[in-house]
């Protein structure tokens, strides 16, 4: 018998009392709430020999699986269709829309993020229904991760706040308000030549709250975010459609766009502190507030383009663009960029009409170019203004040197591609081979320290990928009754790192807790992890005279590569009557992903792995003399097979005694996606309902089932970033299995 977190609890049903040291009744698991979606919509649409008016209302409520989470969502739609003249047509749409969150989780290696602490560095024996009785009875950071409870000012966290504290005190919440829509008028003075001239505009403004409450591990603060978003696109777009012979057909377009943007920002912290808890102002800091973050980017780009089309006998057809933009991002006498595109389809199956089996065959070839500008702010230095020091203002120089002279990126692709289709569209596919290149990519590269900058702003690097897309579909059967409908897909791309800046061969993309970088590295693809390894004798783990594995001091040994091999899918659908069922099937074959979970997990002993039966049917973690301890697998220094026995203690399986390698798994995957069952009223019913024309009632499941994986403990899909910075995992969430009923009415 023991004393455990909540014998210190004054509040508690245990206090100062003695239980015995077993696993928790109510894992984290019994943390997660059952997510709950609502969405109600309605639309109403009419129309007249002169227009079309539609209105449109949807609202949808999200409850979170993570308690004191929600997602609020109201969004209204209008548009409409004016015929001004058989000529002249007006049209508009507006939307305008109000997102509401609360209680959005943390991510990564932060306390924010209660997984982190699950996966990591939890206690098993601690009930979580205990951790939430103990908060709830006072609204108490009552935490099983005391500092010191012999004595009363040690009752505070060390490292781990309550859960459900972190939950309902230390939340973050957000509101974005936003107005979207479009203004347009198409002038068409023949059958075969109209005119097009729109503006679109895009605005929301965001305000986002973080809080760290009085009492919780980390100091109390209090920050606020407020962005500011527009965009304003003018359009002036003349189109030209005509056959020009009787087999020769033209089709052809030039205008004109103005893109105006503005991204306008300020941020705001607390510092060293709260006076008053639970208000939560800036005003009412501990300490002196550092000025506010604050950025106006404004972002204007004006393009010219023009297009054509020429197609013979509905057989062969070309397809040409090209556009001029100038981006107010770029050196003023440098700032404009253009690019160009052609494409070349032959429909030859026209030519093979003697082959019944055969519906339709073309063959298509591409060639692209496409420009980007640069960074906002990358082209001018400017200084940076950090805190006060007392009432002096300071001003100093920023890390990354910006570059005056930097020139567009430009991408360069090249496409073939074949579809073909057989007996009446029943089987069919579309093939393609890609090849593209990415050139003078605008990044920050290294430089030496005494130029007085870490980075400066370059064109650097080519990039290169190519692969292959594959559709296949059939319909293997189809009667009156019942029908079955198949399609597969498959990508399998390669990329690989063809140069950089100048003579550099890497490039850190990111560093990561754990000793982990992502990297592009000349020669090898784009996204290499790097990090430290085993030492290897004939190919066999090098094990020291102390039992524990011999490690690398590098850390730029290559341990994993966050490409996957190639990916794909399957879906099936099914028709019978009425009735229709579908599910889709998603596979993921190779690719990289260190986990942090793993790399702490393993090492506290929170994973079950730290915790097995050893050679001898002992429980590992007994004392060597007792029968426990582990042989790691591998050899000794003279070639022989390891036999030297070591306790399973802290960090045995962990971090403390293996390298990064030992955390880098396959993240290749097989999935039940998705599954879908319809039942649409028949007509005979239907008609009885007066002005409904149509009812279907779906029962629908997302993200069913992982079917298979070699990533343990988490979905291979879990990473930190959704961005290019793929292939590492810190607190990773369960994923989520979505099921949801729908009823749709057609008036």
């Amino acid at each position: 018998m023991v004393y455990h977190w909540d014998a210190f609890d004054p509040a508690g049903p245990n206090y100062q009392k003695a239980k015995p040291w077993v696993a928790a009744q109510n894992t984290p698991i019994k943390f997660y709430e059952t997510a709950i979606s609502n969405n109600t919509n309605v639309s109403l649409d009419g129309a007249t020999d002169k227009g079309t008016i539609k209105f449109g209302y949807t609202r949808n409520e999200d409850r979170g699986t993570l308690p004191n989470s929600k997602v609020t969502k109201n969004i209204m739609n209008l548009g409409g269709t004016y015929n001004v003249s058989s000529k002249l047509t007006a049209s508009a749409t507006a939307n305008f829309s109000v997102v509401e969150g609360k209680g959005r989780y943390g991510t990564g290696y932060d306390g924010l993020n209660v997984n982190q602490n699950f996966r990591q560095w939890y206690q098993t024996n601690v009930d979580i229904y205990e951790q939430r009785d103990a908060y709830f009875r006072n609204n108490k950071n009552v935490t099983w991760n005391w500092s010191d409870p012999s004595t009363a000012a040690g009752l505070k966290p060390i490292y781990t706040d309550n859960y459900y504290w972190t939950r309902y005190q230390n939340y973050e919440n957000d509101t974005r308000t936003r107005v979207f829509g479009n203004a347009m008028l198409n002038y068409k003075p023949t059958d075969y030549l109209n005119v097009l001239g729109r503006i679109t505009m895009d605005t929301y403004d965001e305000f986002q709250e973080e809080r760290i409450a009085v009492g919780s591990t980390d100091i109390p603060e209090y920050s606020r975010y407020d962005r500011h978003f527009q965009e304003i696109n003018y359009d002036l777009i003349a189109n030209f459609d005509k056959n020009v012979m009787k087999d020769l057909n033209v089709k052809a377009l030039a205008g004109l766009n103005l893109r105006k943007s503005l991204n306008r920002s300020i941020y705001a912290i607390t510092n060293g502190g709260l006076i008053v808890p639970g208000l939560y102002s800036i005003a009412n800091s501990k300490g002196t507030v550092s000025a506010p973050s604050e950025s106006y980017n404004p972002r204007e780009v004006f393009g010219l383009f023009a297009g054509g089309t020429v197609s013979y006998k509905d057989f062969l057809t070309l397809d040409g663009t090209v556009r001029q933009d100038q981006s107010s991002t770029l050196p003023v006498n440098n700032n404009k960029y253009l690019y160009y595109a052609g494409s070349l389809s032959w429909v030859f199956s026209q030519h093979l009409q003697e082959l019944p089996w055969l519906t339709s065959g073309k063959l298509r070839a591409n060639y692209a170019t496409v420009g980007n500008d640069a960074p906002w702010g990358s082209i001018s230095n400017v200084y940076d203004q950090p805190a006060p020091f007392g009432s002096t203002i300071l001003f100093s120089v920023p890390g990354t040197q910006n570059n005056p002279g930097l020139k567009p990126e430009q991408t360069i692709s090249k496409e073939i591609g074949l579809e073909m289709a057989f007996m009446q569209n029943r089987l069919g596919f579309d093939l393609t081979y890609y090849h593209t290149n990415t050139l003078d990519q605008i990044m920050p590269a290294a430089v030496t320290t005494s130029t007085g900058y870490n980075s400066t702003y370059v064109n650097a690097g080519n990039i290169e990928n190519k692969g292959i897309e594959l559709s296949l579909y059939a319909n293997p059967i189809k009667t009156a009754d019942f029908s079955w409908n198949v399609n597969v897909n498959f990508t399998r791309n390669r990329n690989l790192v063809l140069s950089l800046y100048n003579e550099s061969q890497n490039l850190q993309l990111a560093s990561f807790q754990g000793g982990v970088t992502l990297n592009a590295t000349v020669g090898e693809p784009y996204g290499i992890l790097k990090g430290k390894t085993w030492k290897y004798l004939n190919g066999e783990k090098l094990v020291k005279a102390n039992g524990r594995y011999d490690v690398t001091t590098t850390t730029t040994n290559n341990i994993g590569n966050v490409n996957p091999n190639w990916i794909g899918g399957v879906n099936n659908s099914f028709r019978y009557k009425d009735v229709t069922f579908s599910f889709l099937i998603d596979v993921k074959s190779g690719g990289s992903v260190f986990s942090l979970d793993q790399y702490y997990g393993a090492a506290t002993g929170v994973l079950e792995e730290s915790a097995l039966l050893n050679d001898k049917g002992n429980p590992s973690r007994d004392e060597i003399a007792n029968g426990g301890g582990i042989i790691m697998p591998g050899v000794k220094a003279d070639g022989t097979k390891n036999d030297i026995r070591v306790e399973n203690w802290y960090g045995t399986y962990g971090y403390a005694y293996n390298p990064q390698h030992a955390f880098v798994y396959d993240a290749s995957y097989v999935k039940l996606r998705e599954a879908n069952l319809t039942y649409s009223l028949p007509r005979s019913i239907v008609a009885k309902l007066g002005g409904v024309k149509g009812v279907d009632l779906s029962v629908y499941g997302r993200n069913l089932w992982i079917i298979h994986k070699n990533l343990p403990h988490s979905d291979p899909e879990e990473n930190l970033s959704a961005g290019n910075l793929q292939g590492y995992q810190s607190g990773a969430y369960p994923t989520t299995r979505s099921i949801g009923f729908n009823v749709k009415l057609v008036f």
